[in-house]
C-alpha cells in the first residue's frame, strides 16, 4: 500500500487504527525524525509513552531476539489507550520478521512503525509495505514544505490567519532552513503570536526567523546603499569596537550589491529579483532592499561590485594596508553611488 502527497500526509496527521503498521523512509534523516514524531503523537497522544504505551526496538535487538517484536506487539499495556511499537533504522534483513509480525496482527494489538534510510526500488523492506494491503508504505523526499504542510502546523500552534506576504515567506523560508529549523521557526511563530488573532504578518515572520546576519552589519550596508555618507563612519567605529574583520565585512558588502543587482537587473522586475535571493530576505528587510535597488542604474551596481571586488583583493593580499580605512573608504564610495543615481 504505497502513499504519496497529501494522501500521505493525510495518514501521519491521523494513522487509521486498522492499519497493522507502516513504514516511513528517506533519505534525509531529520525529515524521517520529524514526519515519524507527528505519526507517533497522532497515535498515542502526548502521554503515551509516559504512560508506557510506546515501546522503542532498535533494528539490532531485533536481529539478536526476532522474538521481540511480536511479544511487543501482543503485550498488554498498563494503561488504556492505543499502543505503538517503534522499530529504528530497519533493514531488508528484517523483512521477514516485520512481515510475520504482521500476518498476525488483530485489531487491538500495537501498530508497528517502521523507519529506515534510503530504500531502493527492489529492497524487500520496501516490496513488503507496498503489497500490503493496509499498511502503508510512505517515502519521505527532499521537497520543501508546500502551504498545506505550513497551514497545518501553524494551525496547530493555534494559527489559522496567515496574510499573503507572510505565507510567501515563509515557503522562502521553508526552502532556505533544513526541515528542524524551520520546524523551531514556526514553533517561535507560535509561541510570538499567543493570544494574538490578528493575521500574521511578513514582519513577524521576519522578526521570528534565524538570524542569518549581524544586526550591526546591516545597518552599515544600509546606510550606504541609502547614500547615507554622515552614518558610515559612526556605525563603522562601532564595527571596530566590536572586533568585525575587515575581509568579514567586505564579503558580506559584496553579498549585499551582488543581491542589489540580482533584483535590479531580474527581467521581472526588482521584485522578482528579490523573491529569487537565497537565503531569502523578508520583510522590512526585503521592503528596505527594493527601495535601494531604486538608488542605482545597473551599471552604478556594476561599479560598485567592481569596487568592492578590487577592495577584498586588497585585503586579502596586502598585510601592511590599512584594512579598516579601505572598507570605510569603500563604504562611502558606495554611499556616493546611490546619491550619484
Amino acid at each position: 500500500m504505497k502513499l504519496s502527497g497529501a494522501e500521505a500526509g493525510r495518514f501521519l496527521a491521523a494513522p487509521s487504527p486498522a492499519a497493522p503498521g507502516f513504514l516511513i523512509y528517506g533519505t534525509d534523516p531529520m525529515r524521517v525524525a520529524i514526519k515519524r514524531s507527528e505519526a507517533i503523537q497522532a497515535i498515542i497522544g502526548p502521554q503515551g509513552e509516559a504512560e508506557m504505551r510506546l515501546t522503542r526496538l532498535p533494528a539490532a535487538d531485533l536481529r539478536r531476539d526476532g522474538a521481540l517484536l511480536t511479544d511487543a506487539i501482543k503485550a498488554t499495556g498498563f494503561f488504556p489507550g492505543p499502543r505503538l511499537v517503534f522499530v529504528e533504522e530497519a533493514g531488508d534483513g528484517l523483512a521477514p520478521l516485520i512481515l510475520q509480525a504482521l500476518a498476525g496482527w488483530k485489531p487491538g494489538d500495537a501498530q508497528v512503525l517502521v523507519t529506515a534510510g534510503q530504500l531502493a526500488a527492489k529492497s524487500a523492506l520496501r516490496k513488503l509495505f507496498e503489497a500490503h494491503p493496509s499498511a502503508p508504505c510512505i517515502a519521505i523526499y527532499d521537497d520543501p514544505p508546500g502551504q498545506a504542510e505550513i497551514e497545518a502546523q501553524l494551525k496547530k500552534a493555534g494559527l489559522r490567519e496567515i496574510s499573503p506576504g507572510a505565507m510567501r515567506d515563509l515557503m522562502a523560508l521553508g526552502r532556505a532552513l533544513d526541515p528542524g529549523d524551520f520546524r523551531q521557526t514556526l514553533e517561535k511563530i507560535g509561541l510570538f503570536k499567543w493570544g494574538d488573532q490578528s493575521p500574521l504578518a511578513s514582519e513577524e515572520v521576519a522578526a521570528c526567523a534565524p538570524a542569518t546576519v549581524e544586526a550591526e552589519v546591516d545597518d552599515v550596508l544600509h546606510a550606504a546603499a541609502e547614500g547615507r555618507m554622515s552614518d558610515v563612519a559612526t556605525l563603522m567605529r562601532r564595527l571596530e569596537a566590536q572586533g568585525i574583520a575587515p575581509v568579514t565585512l567586505a564579503i558580506r558588502t559584496l553579498q549585499h550589491f551582488r543581491a542589489l543587482h540580482a533584483a535590479a537587473t531580474d527581467p521581472g522586475g526588482a521584485a522578482s529579483g528579490m523573491a529569487k535571493l537565497r537565503p531569502p530576505v523578508f520583510g522590512p528587510r526585503r521592503d528596505r532592499m527594493l527601495r535601494q535597488v531604486q538608488n542605482f542604474r545597473p551599471e552604478r551596481l556594476e561599479e560598485a561590485l567592481a569596487a568592492i571586488t578590487d577592495t577584498d583583493l586588497t585585503l586579502r593580499s596586502s598585510t601592511k594596508a590599512p584594512t579598516m580605512a579601505l572598507v570605510e573608504r569603500l563604504l562611502l564610495r558606495l554611499s556616493a553611488l546611490a546619491r550619484a543615481r
